[in-house]
């Protein structure tokens, strides 16, 4: 299959090659930019017991591969964003050529090459392959099928390291031994067992990984997505559970892409709904299809399981995650739509002919890449981003929030009050966003509006540190400097990287 690996992996960079003009996007900055660690090669690896995520914003995670990654790639373009991009595809290529290889243990050419093409230009990896800070869920998802692929050749020290590339490179990496073993199962019986010594080191790397992160990027502080604050179980799986729907729906028709899935692109419910209840019938029917699967199409549970395994760590069902529902977590679900595709190619030309079947995977394929290539340019700068979002989904809270910044930064105050206005009409819950929106009414003199949403936290701690910086100017603005110190240094105690802002108030 050399020329059809070839093929797919052309495939799954071209689409990406117009990014190689696109720049730093939001948490590009931070994690990226303006991360010394991410500049360097030295500076990384003296940096891998440093969290993911700058320690002054408090928001921890543990990725040190990575963040060595777009060191490696900085020392060799010496910054230029275009690069970091194109290696984004390369990598994109590679998780594409990964799943063909796997899949043609189960998948005649025809069907495997399909599954790889229809993966490659699905529209749901935009997000992943042109955000640069998806470069996690590229090196996660290369680790996981290599880590796979790897031991079903019996290479398994390259199966343990790859299973620690993935592990290192995002938290869900985890389940590569998982994968392995669901791999295992759809084996024949005749098939000679792995190693007991390749599942202790991979154990042991697991262990270590989770060692690692709790001591490094667990941080403590509440990191979970302003709609779940408050909630109990049920109150979040409210929220969960259409989430599930909703990202079925995008793997199986990706028509309404978003940037964002906060409310009210996804509705804030607060009980039990159709959206819940379909999403629970989702839920149970990915397990039973693998099941069902296993001996009629290994390939389809093979996807299944996959696309269950890589999305359970950030489906807020267990516990809340800082995202409802992101598509660059869908990475890896991709496989599943992807290789129902294949098996269907594979079975109609076993009884219509090659034409037929090349045909239907020609007009899938292409429909899929037109509409990637067309998403595309809303990743292209912080601009088209916002713009693209509140064109998209004016009911999305954060992208009004975002525009209220972006007019407060220009000056417009009449601009910025009305945006804040409408994001609070949306979904007032933000605690983080009442103290920002709070802070920027402080600036403008409307103190007693800045005090009603300061008012509105009450004594939960959900969004803390930036309802203390809105107390801490707020009493700067009343006079009361003690009790402004105080605030200060209580809010320099409590999170790490704060006394630096305050001190700037301080001078």
């Amino acid at each position: 299959m050399r020329r059809e690996l070839w093929l797919v992996f052309a495939a799954a960079v071209a689409l990406y090659l117009p990014t190689a003009r696109y720049g730093i996007v939001q948490d590009d900055r931070a994690i990226i930019a303006s991360n010394p660690a991410a500049h360097s090669i030295g500076v990384a690896l003296r940096a891998f017991d440093d969290p993911y995520w700058p320690r002054e914003t408090g928001a921890g995670l543990y990725r040190p591969v990575t963040i060595l990654s777009y060191a490696v790639d900085w020392s060799v373009s010496g910054g230029r964003p275009g690069w970091l991009h194109l290696m984004n595809a390369l990598w994109h290529g590679l998780a594409t050529v990964l799943l063909v290889m796997l899949l043609a243990r189960w998948l005649p050419t025809l069907g495997a090459v399909a599954a790889g093409l229809v993966f490659a230009w699905h529209p749901v990896h935009v997000e992943a392959v042109a955000s640069l800070v998806g470069r996690a869920e590229l090196l996660a998802a290369v680790g996981i099928l290599g880590a796979t692929l790897a031991a079903r050749r019996g290479q398994w020290v390259v199966a343990v390291l790859c299973a620690a590339l993935a592990m290192f490179s995002k938290e869900h990496g985890v389940i590569a031994g998982v994968v392995i073993l669901l791999d295992r199962w759809l084996q024949g019986s005749d098939e000679r067992p792995y190693p007991r010594g390749f599942w202790i080191a991979l154990a042991m790397v697991t262990l270590g990984f989770l060692a690692a992160w709790f001591a490094v990027g667990w941080v403590g502080e509440s990191d979970e997505a302003a709609v779940f604050y408050d909630r109990g179980t049920w109150g979040r799986l409210a929220i969960a559970l259409p989430a599930v729907l909703r990202a079925a729906l995008l793997l199986i028709w990706p028509a309404s892409l978003s940037v964002d899935y906060n409310p009210q692109v996804l509705p804030a419910r607060a009980g039990i709904s159709i959206a819940a209840v379909l999403g629970l019938v989702v839920l149970a029917s990915i397990p039973a299809l693998a099941l069902w699967c296993r001996r009629r199409a290994p390939p389809i549970a093979f996807a299944a399981g996959l696309a269950a395994l890589s999305c359970l760590p950030t489906a807020n069902l267990f516990f809340p995650s800082g995202v409802v529902l992101a598509e660059r977590n869908l990475y890896l679900a991709v496989a599943l739509p992807a290789v129902v595709v294949g098996w269907s190619a594979t079975w109609l030309a076993s009884r219509r002919g090659l034409r037929p079947a090349a045909v239907a995977v020609a007009i899938v394929v292409i429909s899929s890449g037109w509409h990637s290539y067309a998403r595309l340019p809303a990743w292209r700068d912080n601009r088209s981003q916002l713009v693209t979002l509140l064109a998209e989904h004016p009911e999305s809270y954060r992208a009004h929030a975002s525009a209220a910044a972006v007019l407060a930064g220009i000056g417009d105050t009449a601009g910025a009050r009305r945006e804040y206005r409408q994001a609070d009409s949306l979904f007032p819950g933000d605690r983080y966003l009442n103290g920002a929106n709070a802070i920027f009414l402080i600036g403008i003199g409307d103190t007693a509006a800045a005090v009603s949403l300061i008012d509105r936290t009450g004594q939960s701690t959900a969004g803390e540190r930036m309802t203390l910086r809105a107390k801490f100017l707020l009493e700067l603005t009343r006079g009361r400097r003690a009790q402004a110190a105080a605030l200060a240094d209580s809010a320099s105690k409590r999170f790490a990287g704060e006394q630096r802002w305050y001190s700037e108030f301080r001078q």
